[in-house]
């Protein structure tokens, strides 16, 4: 059976949402802030495979290593949310299937724990 990562082309169709994602993320005021210090290349790179992981692409992140990354930012629940929202939004706006961007975000919002410190 295909894989929803390889279905929407791999590594090449999720960097381009990742970049498309970030976008945003930066343009917002309630998440922008937290990456005002961030070495956006290297946070691209690591974005790009987390969302190929919940896509069911050949990457794994372990929750303890998500904990890991985010503990130094201290994230709020806002933050989180609203980082969700534009994940859909721009999903959305790709033209995935919604009920393949229902599965990513209910992913991603699976590991609030890991990610959500603040």
């Amino acid at each position: 059976m295909t894989s929803m990562f390889e279905r929407y082309g791999g590594f090449a169709t999720v960097s381009k949402v990742v970049m498309a994602f970030y976008d945003k993320v930066l343009d917002s005021e309630i998440a922008g802030p937290y990456f005002g210090d961030v070495d956006m290349r290297a946070l691209i790179d690591h974005q790009t495979k987390f969302v190929a992981q919940v896509m069911g692409g050949p990457v794994e992140y372990t929750n303890e290593a998500l904990r890991d990354i985010h503990a130094r930012h201290a994230i709020d629940q806002k933050a989180f949310d609203e980082v969700c929202a534009l994940l859909k939004e721009t999903l959305e706006g790709f033209g995935v299937d919604p009920a393949d961007i229902s599965e990513i975000v209910t992913a991603v919002r699976s590991r609030t724990a890991y990610i959500v410190s603040g």
